[in-house]
């Protein structure tokens, strides 16, 4: 009985062993690459095109004042 227990204890602890390993490494490569990424990004930096728009201000809705006070007033 307690044969079977140990190898089925030996063989959670591989498994769980195997993954928690793999998943180390899969964070230090992420970490890495992150690294490596951000360095370039400093030396060949990406453009930014900046698009100028218009800013809409309350003056400039005069249709839909109209608009409104038409319908408040057609009652």
């Amino acid at each position: 009985m307690y044969t079977n227990l140990n190898e089925g204890l030996t063989a959670m602890a591989v498994g769980m062993g195997t993954v928690f390993s793999f998943l180390i490494i899969l964070m230090i490569a992420v970490f890495c690459m992150g690294a490596i990424i951000s360095y370039l990004n400093k030396i060949f930096p990406e453009e930014v095109n900046v698009v100028k728009t218009a800013v809409k201000t309350a003056c400039d809705d005069t249709e839909i004042a109209i608009a409104i006070a038409a319908a408040k007033y057609r009652n």
